[in-house]
């Protein structure tokens, strides 16, 4: 009988055991599909195997490992090993920084390549701290939720994919995007030992939001690959897969729905802005920017902060991860410089309205409230340079770069108007106020995907949640100092571009929380996607007529751009309409087949219209949520599956192989406190008056400081925006004696001018390009040459 009674439990058991190996295999293949894939685009982009299992040894070992056991002892386990290794990768950016930070601070940079070695040997070797090894009390999430996460980061791959695939790599002939030079040499800069320069002008102080640079330069430090390999193809993607796990662990507590995260996840970081078909649009329609490091970068920071800051809000205690709020908020204060303000707009509004509520201080929202205020100070004294400060108010700045008003009422508004609007606006009369509203409206009607969940705060059992209000204050924020501020590059946009995440995950849980059957939701999703499509154009013989321009640049007109406009709305009001009636219908069809719970199965009176808007609102958000990821998803796969057409012509800001081969010689050859003096200053390569200053390829290639390469982007030239009617990158040099100096020693050198060089500068290094302007012959005979590469000499000074 015992025999028998063993044989049935083992029959019983056995096929649950199978059950849970499949289970657990279904639910890994994503996540390997995931890796394979990254695999093979960054093999697809040049990088040899050998880079690709150090920085992958580098991400396991010295960020998502520690990072993981790090965030467990603090925070606790999530429950599911995805989620833990999400959370565990955001720890272990902020505990690299603060190795780096130490490392160069001490000029111990050598060591920085072991930092997380004592994190691994302490939770080893204390018994309290190795249960922190496995996942905690197990929350497993379903199956779907796995197979929606690796879709989305696949979407995320890709895009990176479509983002580098055509930037090659050094040396080959071709051309970069000022900003991702400048970001190498401040990669290069960040592999020193404090106190910082900014490499481009040697001896002047860097003040920039470079945490961003610095996790690169310690990826390249602690692999040893190529920092331009790491910057052009291996740190973006897996900077972007920890955020949007972030953002989908934030949607699901937020909502307590698991298939929020996956829809979070995909409408934030692949979403854009809804315009169907409309030529009217705006920078900033998506948070990511791989031409900008430090936006991409800080979305980690901020959505770790902002889960601990809901909490906060929420009156919950943060235990021992109490020194996480004010450490994140120094680190995206340094990662970015509008990162951090929007939230904290959000936490002071979420303490105010608390306050008024209850009559009482909402005690640890204000203690986190006044870490955060002193984190942004001493990052602001820390971090922030000239950009930052030529930021200045100028209420609807941002009509200066959006078509409409710039190509008609803006054209005589100058490069850098001075004044509280706009001038176009008053100089238009009743049709520049008009012209202003719609293209506002328009904006705002865009936007929707982003600020549709504050429709939570029209629902009083979530007007009590402190969540809410903390996420609608944030996304309010973020689109006041958008609109609020103006910059001579329209780096306002990045107050919105930071908080579309937050928006995002906001809205997802307004959708959540309607409750509505899954046909409701997804029927309007696929129909706003097929909208979303149709408009862009994306698929061949699938394609809605797009709106035309009212003319070109030069002959458009407002009354034009005001038909445009209103065609444009008029067709967001028919897609509104549409995902409105499709959700009510499939609502009415589901009430039907499935029978509602007593709550929800009132169709008459106040009750039934009630749940008929919210049934209407979620079909609304949902189409919104499909048009908006779908044309980035769209445009993208169609992207990957088009063979890239080489660029023809000429190429004017073009660099010549030999140009960066002798960039990457003297990196390689050039010891790494050496000062190199250039006759390159500017794009395309040649100096002329007024030119645009910013080259910046001699030191982001090259890797060495330089007495004057390019000062497009230092902080008096910045600051000096607009005088003479001109842009910052075209302004003088300040310092004309210097730039006379180094100059000189190219076009008619001497051995005074050399020594000098020499002695006052710490020059070593002489690089100069034939193409930037004429080299003496004689310079030969006074330096030593060591390199010629096309147009290119590298000369080196002897040692006195």
């Amino acid at each position: 009988m015992a025999d028998t009674g063993l044989a049935e439990r083992v029959d019983v058991q056995a096929p649950a055991s199978r059950r849970n190996v499949l289970g657990s295999v279904l639910s890994t293949l994503p996540w390997v599909l995931v890796i394979a894939a990254l695999l093979v685009v960054w093999s697809r982009g040049s990088v040899p195997a050998s880079d690709l299992a150090r920085f992958g040894a580098y991400w396991v070992l010295a960020l998502v490992l520690p990072g993981t056991l790090v965030h467990r002892a603090l925070r606790g386990s999530r429950g599911n090993l995805p989620e833990d290794l999400g959370y565990g990768a955001a720890t272990g950016l902020l505990l690299e920084i603060i190795a780096w930070a130490l490392a160069a601070a001490t000029g111990q940079q050598s060591l920085l390549r072991w930092w997380s070695l004592p994190v691994l040997v302490a939770f080893a070797a204390v018994p309290g701290l190795r249960r922190h090894w496995r996942v905690g009390e197990r929350r497993p999430l379903p199956l779907a939720w796995h197979w929606g996460m690796g879709a989305v980061l696949l979407t995320v791959l890709a895009w990176g994919y479509t983002q580098w695939r055509m930037v090659p790599l050094p040396p080959a002939y071709g051309g970069y995007y000022q900003d991702v030079l400048y970001h190498l040499g401040l990669v290069q800069e960040l592999t020193r030992a404090m106190p910082f320069e900014l490499p481009h002008v040697a001896g002047e102080a860097l003040r920039y939001h470079y945490l961003s640079d610095a996790h690169i330069a310690s990826g390249s430090m602690i692999t040893g690959i190529s920092p331009a390999v790491v910057l052009l193809r291996l740190w973006l993607v897996p900077v972007i897969g920890t955020a949007v796990l972030l953002a989908a662990g934030l949607a699901r507590d937020l909502s307590g729905a698991v298939w929020a995260g996956p829809v979070a996840a995909l409408a934030a970081f692949t979403g854009t802005t809804v315009t169907l078909g409309s030529p009217v649009g705006a920078s900033g329609e998506m948070p990511l920017s791989y031409a900008s490091p430090s936006q991409t970068y800080a979305l980690v920071p901020l959505l770790l902060l902002a889960g601990l800051v809901v909490d906060v809000a929420r009156g919950r205690s943060l235990g021992a991860a109490w020194p996480l709020i004010p450490v994140l908020g120094l680190v995206c204060a340094g990662a970015k410089s509008s990162a951090l303000p929007p939230l904290i707009a959000g936490l002071a509004l979420t303490a105010v309205v608390f306050w008024w509520r209850k009559r009482q201080v909402p005690r640890p929202a204000v203690v986190a409230l006044a870490c955060l205020v002193a984190a942004m100070a001493l990052g602001f004294r820390l971090f922030a340079g000239g950009g930052a400060g030529t930021l200045r108010v100028q209420a609807l700045a941002l009509l200066h770069f959006i078509a409409p008003y710039a190509e008609t009422l803006g054209t005589g508004d100058g490069i850098w108007p001075s004044a509280p609007l706009p001038p176009g606006i008053n100089d238009g009369g009743v049709l520049g106020w008009l012209l202003a509203f719609a293209v506002v409206a328009w904006w705002v009607l865009g936007q929707a995907p982003r600020w549709v969940g504050m429709s939570l705060l029209l629902d009083s059992g979530h007007r009590t949640d402190p969540a809410v209000w903390l996420l609608a204050g944030t996304v309010l924020a973020g689109a006041g100092a958008t609109w609020v501020f103006q910059h001579p590059s329209i780096s306002q946009i990045y107050f919105w571009m930071g908080v579309i995440p937050v928006g995002v995950v906001l809205t997802t849980w307004s959708l959540a929380q309607a409750r509505a059957p899954w046909p409701v939701l997804v029927v309007p999703a696929v129909a706003g996607a097929l909208a979303g499509l149709a408009t862009a154009g994306t698929v061949v013989g699938f394609a809605v007529p797009r709106i035309s321009r009212p003319g070109t640049p030069t002959t458009s007109t407002v009354e034009g751009w005001l038909r445009v406009l209103g065609l444009s709305a008029a067709r967001y009001v028919l897609f509104v309409a549409v995902a409105a009636a499709l959700a009510v219908g499939v609502a009415a069809l589901w009430r039907r087949r499935v029978p509602a719970p007593a709550p929800l199965a009132a169709s008459a009176g106040p009750a039934g219209r009630r749940r008929a808007a919210t049934i209407a609102l979620a079909g609304v958000t949902a189409a919104m949520l499909g048009a908006s990821a779908a044309v980035v998803v769209g445009g993208t796969v169609r992207s990957v599956l088009t063979e890239p057409v080489p660029a023809t012509g000429p190429q004017p800001y073009a660099l010549t192989a030999d140009e960066m081969r002798a960039a990457l010689w003297l990196d390689d050859n050039a010891a790494d406190d050496d000062v190199v003096a250039t006759n390159v200053h500017c794009r395309p390569v040649r100096t002329t008056p007024h030119c645009d200053a910013r080259a910046f390829w001699v030191t982001g290639l090259g890797g060495h400081r330089t007495v004057v390469e390019s000062w497009g982007y230092t902080d008096a030239v910045v600051a000096a925006h607009g005088v003479e009617n001109l842009g910052y990158a075209r302004q003088n040099f300040p310092d004309q004696a210097l730039l006379a100096l180094n100059d000189g020693v190219f076009s008619t050198p001497t051995r005074a001018d050399l020594d000098r060089l020499r002695t006052e500068h710490g020059v070593r290094w002489l690089f100069a390009d034939s193409r930037a302007g004429a080299v003496s012959a004689e310079l030969a005979g006074l330096a030593q040459v060591r390199l010629v590469a096309g147009p290119v000499t590298v000369y080196e000074l002897n040692r006195p």
